[in-house]
């Protein structure tokens, strides 16, 4: 190697005269001897002088270490969400998980020593969760030993070994494991059919830590993320397949859960029915609702863009809501969400217009919002507002735009804006870029609901990858867009959803938008929504002519919850099977002038998060009461401030008035006539209703949500 050549089969060739030194390995006779290749005048280090990279190849111990930045030790068994991270992380860095749904030759899954291993898995993962209330007594028995087979293994076994199933025995504790701690999260997210006490407690701190922290583990966040999981998808062969009641997120997308109360939309025990009001509009746009403003980037000289800003002149007409509620009520008995399309109300516009639904008992609000800058030089912004009403203030729920839409020749001209916007200039949307986040909304009765903002959609990013881990029950996207017709990618992409993970889709664009787009060859439609569920035909919804506005009522029932790695279907899901649509004419009068905010959105009774953690308590208490007064006195030792538990899961103490809320809601349930009562549920339910004279908003707060806590948990046991 004193001169340096490259060789190709018996001949040499002089090396070329580069400054790089490249290192590889020459085999000769079945010997392998490291070599270099350098320029002539380059000084070549002797072989054994080289430096490689000689570092170990991960085990899952030093894998998990660097993920999570904790080892593997018996702690994580007091929180099964922590296991559940810990599983997950290994399953899907060794590629393991695909051995549930196609073992190795010679093997058997479910492990054949246990015949019983699906009903084992259900009821040990459901014995967990009451043994990480109180930690009292041994962990179930099966537990116990796949642990040990993890704990001994963890730091000797490589993901490589893992992947290639040379420890088939550390596969099945693995496997099992991860099927134990995903029943352990049963209920942490959607509450449970279930009337045993054990667990109660735990269930709802662990939805008390997902509302302060955005996560059901106890590890940090900003490192590794476990939120609920609403829908299994029903085809593939991926990891999501074998978890139905949790779900693991890497770093990058911050995800918040928000519980709400709602009241029983039908009389019908297992049915549930939601009616959505669509206003398509503003129902005309002009070309003058488009204009371009200046923007803080530099122009390249052969790259030319500009940015634009969607700004309508007129203000929502609040009259025409009124009339249309009006028109929709007396088609149905309520209206339960409202939804309007992207950029159609100004921010300043969303306090009268919550205050005139609640003048006809409508509970929830789904918009897009534009609002003006607040300091010169600044985009504006533009994100769906979630508004859910509890009776006594309206909870507002931000979900923001994360990709701009940008404009070329083809759409200018698409959209007739070429009077507005030159066509030669690509356009993007003036608006800010704010940090990636995911809501998701827990109406009760199983109903889920995330929003994504119209081109968000059609992005394959964090964003959908975390949509796709939880799987919501339904994704509702405000659009600025053309017609919704099956052809165009609005179609397409929430097809995408209704078939992994299975939710259903419902895009809405203006019927302004609709006319002013003149597709090649079709002219203007006037599709303004579409409806995409999983195993239904793409719908789409026209605004018929006279019409403004459509009643989507959507039927949905309970569904059953698979998971591929063994465990039999549960039927704790649920899903929407059926639409029915209707044309709404405006009613001719309306109901009076409009009403004034009730409440400053900056002075809610409670905040969102403390909105949560009430309703979390009140399924707890709802869960309890069944099983008398051992049940309540159990939520009544662990709800108040000052608990231990909270400090040992890192999260703040409740505010005084969420502290009195949660107080409200267990006297109301120990009031005279509940004890003891034959009728447990209907004693509890008459006290949620009676009033006292001159009590405070958030006492009436605290008695509405336990009210409709009772009720879901009829109906769902029922």
């Amino acid at each position: 190697l004193s001169q340096p050549r490259r060789r190709t089969g018996s001949r040499a060739y002089p090396a070329t005269d580069t400054a790089t030194i490249l290192r590889f390995t020459i085999v000769r006779n079945g010997a392998t001897m490291p070599a270099v290749l350098a320029p002539p005048t380059t000084t070549v280090m002797p072989a054994d002088r080289i430096s490689y990279d000689t570092s170990p190849e991960p085990t899952l111990a030093s894998a998990w270490q660097a993920i999570s930045g904790t080892s593997i030790g018996a702690d994580l068994l007091d929180w099964p969400p922590d296991l559940f991270a810990l599983t997950e992380v290994i399953l899907h860095r060794s590629e393991a998980y695909r051995f549930a749904l196609s073992p190795p030759a010679g093997s058997q899954w479910p492990p054949a020593r246990f015949p019983d291993w699906p009903d084992a898995v259900v009821g040990e993962g459901r014995q967990w969760s009451a043994w990480a209330e109180d930690r009292d007594g041994a962990i179930p028995p099966l537990l116990g030993r796949e642990w040990s087979i993890l704990q001994t293994q963890a730091a000797k076994v490589t993901l490589s070994q893992l992947a290639e199933a040379r420890d088939w025995r550390l596969c099945e504790a693995l496997l099992t494991l991860h099927a134990l701690a995903d029943e352990a999260c049963a209920g942490l997210g959607v509450a449970l059919d279930t009337s045993s006490p054990y667990g109660v407690v735990y269930r709802a701190r662990g939805r008390e830590l997902l509302a302060r922290t955005g996560s059901l583990a106890r590890l940090p966040a900003h490192l590794i993320r476990v939120l609920p999981k609403v829908r299994t998808p029903a085809n593939g062969s991926s990891l999501r397949s074998l978890s139905r009641y949790a779900a693991v997120q890497v770093p990058g997308v911050a995800a918040r859960w928000h519980k709400t109360p709602t009241h029983r939309t039908t009389t019908q025990p297992s049915g549930k029915a939601v009616n959505f009001l669509l206003l398509p509009w503003p129902l005309r746009v002009r070309g003058s609702d488009f204009r371009p403003v200046i923007g803080p980037l530099k122009e390249l000289a052969d790259d030319r863009f500009g940015f634009f800003e969607f700004a309508p002149s007129g203000r929502l007409d609040l009259d025409l809501v009124d009339r249309m509620l009006l028109a929709a009520l007396d088609e149905v008995e309520t209206v339960d969400v409202v939804i309007l399309p992207e950029s159609a109300v100004r921010h300043e516009e969303i306090d009268p217009l919550e205050a005139l639904l609640d003048r006809h008992a409508v509970t929830g609000l789904i918009t897009g919002v534009r609002e003006r800058p607040a300091h010169p030089g600044q985009f504006p912004s533009n994100w769906v507002h979630i508004g859910v009403s509890t009776g006594e203030h309206w909870v507002h729920i931000r979900q923001s735009k994360h990709h701009r839409w940008s404009l070329d020749e083809a759409q200018i001209c698409q959209y007739q804006l070429g009077g507005t916007l030159h066509a030669h200039t690509r356009w993007w949307e003036a608006m800010e870029v704010p940090r990636r986040s995911v809501q998701f909304v827990e109406f009760g009765d199983g109903i889920t609901l995330a929003s994504l903002v119209c081109e968000d959609l059609a992005q394959s990013d964090d964003v959908a990858s975390v949509i796709r881990s939880v799987g919501p029950m339904i994704v509702v996207t405000p659009l600025l867009d053309g017609p919704q017709l099956s052809s165009r990618w609005g179609a397409r992409y929430a097809s995408v959803l209704a078939d992994d993970p299975g939710s259903a889709v419902l895009t809405l664009t203006s019927f302004g938008m609709a006319q002013r787009s003149q597709l090649p060859g079709l002219g203007s439609s006037p599709v303004v929504a579409l409806w995409k569920a999983p195993g239904q035909c793409t719908r789409e919804i026209p605004l018929e002519p006279g019409a403004h506005g459509i009643l989507l009522a959507a039927s949905a029932d309970r569904a059953a919850k698979r998971s591929f790695d063994g465990r039999r279907p549960a039927e704790d899901g649920c899903a929407f099977f059926d639409v029915s649509v209707c044309q709404m004419r405006a009613a001719r009068t309306g109901s009076g002038p409009p009403d004034s905010p009730a409440r400053s959105p900056s002075s809610p009774v409670l905040q969102a998060e403390e909105l949560t953690i009430l309703t979390s308590w009140a399924e707890a208490i709802a869960e309890a009461q069944p099983c008398g007064t051992k049940g309540i006195e159990s939520v009544q030792a662990s709800a108040p401030a000052g608990s231990s538990w909270r400090a040992e899961l890192g999260i703040q103490e409740p505010s005084p008035r969420l502290e009195r809320a949660i107080s409200v809601m267990i006297r109301a349930v120990q009031a005279p006539g509940t004890e003891g009562s034959s009728q447990p549920w209907d004693a509890s339910w008459r006290a949620t209703c009676s009033s006292q004279p001159g009590e405070l908003p958030v006492d009436r707060l605290a008695r509405a949500v336990l009210r409709s806590a009772l009720e879901q948990r009829r109906a769902r046991h029922a």
